[in-house]
């Protein structure tokens, strides 16, 4: 039963990953003419948008999201959720219309086909150098300017499996306050069941995301970024933890 377990892992993980190609290769110049401006970055979202739902839906990824607030068109927001699988970027483009920009780690930028899209209209940062980080913020204001959203996942990046919710950097809440946009907490409550990092595990499922009602940041101190940093954490901790009763 155990060797049957693991062929499907491995036919399941070679699947997630001819899955991310096929949408990229029959989009390709489509993909190719959105990225070539910044001003035509919202047409690239659509299909960032349908590449995501085609990867979930084809890894039998269903998805259910409960909304308690509703983003409003042409608003920038500050995204944030809890970060443990691959599929969170799936999951957050498939749930989200607004179009938005992810931060994340630069190492993805290495995934063929995917890489090159990744690292073309995402904000890249590598976490050991501080000189990166600067940078990030530089580039998300520039975003926030041409009215677009941000997507940060606060952990920073994908915490040991058996930590239920890794402590949050400041980044987002800090820019979040700066240009005094609505902070947007989600949870993720089955990506890490379903199709964690570890590669022999994983299997279709119900994807169940929950929209919080907003954070508003008008009119804050930048002290307050801690405040909001703990509150956010402690709103997804409490749902992942009452999860798991």
């Amino acid at each position: 039963m155990r060797g049957i377990k693991i062929i499907f892992w491995i036919l399941y993980r070679i699947w997630f990953y001819i899955l991310m190609a096929i949408p990229i290769i029959v989009m390709f110049p489509f993909l190719l003419v959105s990225i070539l401006s910044e001003k035509w970055y919202p047409y690239f979202f659509v299909m960032a948008r349908i590449w995501a739902k085609f990867i979930l839906f084809g890894m039998g990824f269903p998805t259910k999201v409960e909304f308690e607030q509703q983003p409003e068109e042409g608003k920038s927001y500050m995204f944030v959720a809890n970060h443990t699988s691959m599929t969170d970027i799936m999951l957050m483009l498939s749930v989200i219309r607004n179009p938005f920009v992810f931060v994340g780690k630069k190492e993805l930028s290495k995934i063929p086909l995917f890489g090159f899209f990744y690292k073309r209209t995402c904000i890249l940062v590598d976490r050991s150098s501080s000189k990166s980080r600067m940078a990030v913020f530089e580039r998300a204001q520039k975003r926030l300017h041409q009215g677009l959203s941000i997507c940060i996942f606060p952990e920073g990046g994908v915490p040991d499996e058996s930590v239920v919710l890794d402590e949050f950097k400041d980044g987002a809440f800090r820019l979040a306050i700066d240009h005094e946009i609505p902070i947007v907490p989600m949870t993720f409550f089955d990506n890490k069941r379903l199709f964690s990092y570890t590669f022999f595990s994983g299997s279709p499922g119900l994807m169940r995301v929950k929209v919080h009602r907003f954070f508003e940041t008008k009119n804050q101190n930048p002290e307050y970024k801690k405040t909001l940093k703990n509150e956010v954490r402690e709103l997804l901790l409490r749902d992942l933890l009452n999860d798991q009763k």
